[in-house]
Order: structure tokens, then C-alpha cells, then sequence
């Protein structure tokens, strides 16, 4: 499912605009892009947890030109889904 479909799908069961909704799930995505850039995790009880993990410095190697690199420390975004969540998808996915 794209941004898109999603938009369109919650635009159909719920009755808004498109545009509406558009604006809706930008904000959001935008919102939880900009917390974790601060620092600050985003916690949808029921649904999962956006956290920022910290990975340690540590040593690169570049094959083709055989040399060694140092990769700082940085921070990545990244998604816990909630047990509920996890339950649901478990059950229900049909392979």
C-alpha cells in the first residue's frame, strides 16, 4: 500500500476530502520526523513506537580501493511494533 491508496482508503470509510486527509497524514509524518530528529520518541499505544536508536562508532573497510574508514557515532530512526499489533499481523496475514 502506497501514501496514496492509504490516503484514499481513509478518505472512503471516513467521509473527508482527500486533500484533507493528505494534510492530515503529512502532519503526522511530518511531526514524527521532527520529534525523533530532536531526540524525542513517538509512543501510538496499540500501534507501535517510533524511537531513536543510537548506533556505537566502528570501523568501515572499502573493498575496491583497500582502505580502512572510521563510521562515527550516529542516530537512526526506528519502528517497535506494539504486542497488540503484532498479535493482529501474526493471526491474520494470509501467505
Amino acid at each position: 500500500m502506497t501514501k496514496a491508496d492509504l490516503i484514499l482508503k481513509i478518505s472512503n470509510e471516513t467521509g473527508l476530502e482527500k486533500n484533507e486527509v493528505s494534510r492530515v497524514v503529512e502532519s503526522v509524518m511530518e511531526t514524527i520526523k521532527s520529534s525523533l530528529s530532536e531526540g524525542e520518541n513517538v509512543y501510538l499505544r496499540g500501534f507501535g513506537s517510533f524511537v531513536v536508536r543510537k548506533r556505537k562508532e566502528k570501523t568501515g573497510r572499502n573493498i575496491s580501493k583497500k582502505t580502512t574508514i572510521i563510521i562515527p557515532a550516529h542516530n537512526i530512526p526506528a519502528f517497535k511494533p506494539a504486542k497488540v499489533f503484532l498479535e493482529h499481523v501474526k493471526h491474520n496475514v494470509k501467505v
